[in-house]
């Protein structure tokens, strides 16, 4: 089992670190070249800037078991049918018995957004954000994996 995080925009890419640290996990960092990134413990992997780049190096390097960490729908479904677990920044565990129904919202979000040229203003993260994050990386983590 290895950690990977799409890490471009990722608010969590430090709990994640910690958390692969704690139990002796690889982690890859995946970003592209617009972010800075270093840790000593984690593998940092830079990638172009074209769209989706980083989505197709983790799916090229995810393997059944692994946990995906990515905020992309789209990553999240692709990873699933490699037999990943994917989390998101927010702690919510994407399956196969939730992916449809977040893949159809992003859809119609993003036709409201084109049709009406309205884009959203995210909150300010909460400290309770990272914690349930934390927790459900946690018990993803220690979730025994099926043969």
């Amino acid at each position: 089992m290895k950690i990977l995080v799409d890490a471009d925009g990722c608010p969590v890419v430090d709990i994640a670190i910690k958390a692969a640290k704690s139990y002796d996990l690889e982690i890859l960092i995946v970003k592209n070249y617009s972010h800075e990134l270093w840790d000593d413990y984690a593998t940092i992997v830079t990638v172009d800037q074209s769209p989706d780049s980083a989505d197709y190096y983790i799916v090229n390097h995810t393997t059944k078991g692994d946990i995906v960490i990515t905020q992309d729908y789209g990553l999240a479904a692709m990873a699933l049918a490699k037999e990943a677990l994917c989390i998101n920044q927010n702690g919510l565990i994407i399956s196969s018995k939730n992916i449809e129904q977040l893949l159809t919202r992003r859809h119609i979000n993003r036709e409201i957004r084109r049709k009406h040229n309205k884009y959203t203003k995210f909150k300010k993260r909460e400290v309770k954000q990272d914690t349930k994050f934390e927790k459900n990386l946690r018990s993803l983590i220690e979730r025994p994996i099926d043969n």
